[in-house]
């Protein structure tokens, strides 16, 4: 689904991203992990088209798109849900679900299912983004996500600052999404148990770089906690 060669990226005079290769199958979760300031969100950005590669190349669907801008990847389909969910706090929830039609044709309504998925939402249409719960926000800005329909989904830290119970829910929508093999999904993730219970396959980053990657099953006998722990 998404294919990325050996990509640098480069902050000023600092290398932050140092040939970084991945591949996001349809129908599957890639949880990436690593400890802070190694470059996971830098990846993400870079991905998205907010941040430009100096070397590298990225592929949706073997079409190149390592150029295109941020806009018309996520007409191709590439969602993003960024750190911190940054949704639009004046406007409702329903006004912030049709931001996420912006690409697509907003005729077509918000789709059924995320109101399936995430309850909360329909019973808040009319409120205020900025007035719903950190927990309600980041249901939000996924569901955000979802109305494009994107065949790339990545999420760069939704448990940040959650409560258990909308980290649960969470987690059974992503769970439920990739299962429906309609998209590839990426998740950046600090919360180690979180990300581990999803993945279908891993990678590991320091310093720029992916170090260690492999099947979820694994994780466990392979001690990719330890490459994590802060």
């Amino acid at each position: 689904m998404l294919t990325v060669e050996s990509i640098h990226q480069y902050y000023g005079g600092s290398h932050t991203l140092r040939g970084v290769s991945l591949h996001l199958e349809q129908g599957r979760v890639t949880t990436l992990l690593g400890r802070n300031g190694v470059g996971k969100s830098t990846f993400l950005k870079c991905l998205m088209g907010l941040l430009p590669v100096r070397e590298g190349r990225i592929f949706l669907e073997g079409r190149e798109i390592t150029r295109l801008s941020p806009e018309k990847r996520a007409a191709l389909g590439i969602a993003y849900v960024p750190q911190g969910r940054e949704i639009f706090p004046r406007l409702s929830v329903e006004e912030n679900l049709l931001m996420g039609l912006a690409n697509g044709s907003p005729r077509r309504g918000i789709p059924a299912e995320i109101f399936t998925m995430f309850p909360v939402l329909k019973d808040m249409l009319k409120r205020r983004g900025g007035d719903l719960s950190g927990g309600q926000q980041q249901q939000l800005a996924i569901a955000r996500a979802l109305t494009m329909r994107p065949r790339v989904l990545m999420l760069d830290e939704p448990t940040e600052g959650i409560q258990p119970s909308i980290i649960k829910e969470i987690g059974a929508a992503i769970r439920k999404l990739a299962d429906g093999g309609e998209m590839a999904i990426l998740l950046v993730e600090q919360y180690y148990d979180f990300a581990e219970s999803l993945a279908d396959t891993y990678a590991v980053m320091a310093r720029g770089e992916i170090v260690k990657h492999g099947a979820g099953i694994t994780m466990q006998t392979e001690n990719v906690r330890s490459l994590v722990a802060i």
